[in-house]
């Protein structure tokens, strides 16, 4: 190259381009994002929230921390605190009952999380125990989209974060052995936390919840829990605020009807046979006792049973009644036969056949009907027949068309029989749980 050639180069006149810039390129993923992402699956954090299906009804969640913070030792049997969730942990900012959107909450009292973090700190398990019936899984487990589920999912996620200690949820979905006051929640909580075989501190334990019985309460079913469970109940104003315990209304106790192991056996039976051949009628709720009276002191008597639940209609049970008769054998009658119209059609059976036709009376009230009917339900070894849960207007239904059996309608006599539970010891302690 010349030197004339060396003076054009470094001319000013013909500026030399500087490189390209390197541009960043721009992302909108977050640094911890995408730290993680690089993070080999063994290093990194799992979710603080798990959740989880049980037997296609319970919804079970639980909150992990990486320590236990200041948490004191347990030396002893660990201690558990649980409480119901709506009305007890948290309340509507919406003021309605139900909330509507996972954003629809607040503390129930801005005591609350105070408190849960002081129980934790004392060596307390936390968990929430409570019903949920309005949650749907069916849709859920059709890959649809339940915003029931969603928006509990999102309050209890919401709770959890705020406070930031170890606690688990567990929220049935259905009526069946997890929905309170039943305690398949409780023995699902025992099992998932290995307190199943040495047990807990009930003594020490609590659980808080809304539904104590009390005259404005929806229900009893806390309370009822807490009995069934073992554990010391309160309400969220007495464990909260400090407040004074609240009168109960009398409900329903299952234990008041199980006949005690000290009481004589009867001295005669209920039911006994007084011409060869009879027409014997039952009237009583479902729920009363009338089929396992039935198999216990008629059956053994050689009586035939028409049953309308078998026979599916009214008619039909005449007819097979009027067969029985004609071949010289007695018949029981185990329907509900709840109003004098009605049993009136089997005077006239009985006038028929020229036979005495009479009537036992169960007396077993409503909330005892209904109890023996969802016991009956949950429990296989109580339910020799395989009923099926009864809904609520089967009661309704009956009462309303009820009148009590008098002789002037033309009964021989008028058998009247009170519910006592009878069973071994495993039975009596199964039945006189609280169900409903």
């Amino acid at each position: 190259m010349t030197g004339g050639a060396l003076k054009r180069a470094a001319s000013p006149s013909r500026a030399v381009s500087p490189p390209p810039l390197r541009r960043k390129a721009e992302t909108t993923v977050k640094k911890t994002v995408m730290a993680s992402f690089f993070t080999p699956a063994s290093k990194k954090k799992p979710e603080p929230i798990t959740w989880r299906i049980v037997n296609n009804s319970l919804v079970v969640g639980k909150y992990s921390t990486e320590s236990t913070g200041d948490q004191k030792p347990n030396s002893g049997k660990p201690k558990i605190a649980a409480f119901d969730f709506d009305s007890t942990l948290v309340s509507t900012v919406s003021r309605n009952r139900f909330p509507k959107n996972a954003d629809d909450w607040k503390w129930w009292d801005p005591s609350v999380p105070s408190k849960l973090r002081s129980l934790h700190s004392d060596g307390y398990h936390l968990a929430i125990i409570s019903n949920q019936k309005a949650i749907s899984l069916k849709k859920e487990k059709n890959g649809g989209d339940s915003k029931s589920f969603a928006n509990f999912k999102g309050r209890v996620t919401a709770v959890m974060k705020q406070l930031d200690i170890p606690i688990c949820v567990y929220a049935a979905t259905e009526d069946n052995e997890y929905r309170k006051p039943r305690s398949g929640m409780w023995r699902e909580l025992l099992d998932d936390c290995d307190f199943d075989v040495n047990g807990v501190d009930s003594s020490a334990s609590i659980f808080v919840g809304d539904a104590a019985g009390r005259p404005n309460d929806h229900s009893s079913v806390d309370r009822g829990f807490a009995a069934n469970v073992g554990l010391p109940f309160k309400t969220p104003e007495e464990f909260f605020l400090d407040a004074p315990p609240e009168p109960v209304v009398e409900s329903f106790d299952p234990s008041l009807y199980i006949q005690s192991a000290d009481s004589p056996d009867d001295v005669s039976p209920p039911f006994s046979r007084k011409s060869p051949l009879e027409l014997v009628i039952f009237c009583g709720s479902p729920g009363a006792g009338k089929s396992t009276f039935y198999w216990n002191y008629l059956e053994p008597l050689g009586y035939e049973r028409v049953n309308q639940d078998i026979l599916k209609s009214r008619p039909k049970c005449i007819k097979v009644a009027k067969e029985h008769l004609a071949a010289k054998r007695s018949v029981v009658v185990d329907n509900t036969n709840a109003d004098s119209e009605t049993r009136a059609l089997w005077l006239d059976v009985a006038k028929e056949f020229d036979v005495p036709i009479r009537c036992v009376y169960f007396s077993a009230s409503p909330a005892l009907c209904k109890h023996n009917n969802a016991v009956r339900a949950a429990n296989k070894t109580l339910n020799p027949e395989s009923r099926n849960l009864l809904p609520g207007i089967a009661f309704g239904d009956y009462g309303k068309r009820f009148k009590e059996p008098t002789l002037s309608e033309g009964f021989q006599d008028i058998i009247r029989v009170d519910f006592r539970f009878r069973g071994d010891e495993d039975a009596k302690k199964l039945w006189g749980q609280f169900w409903i």
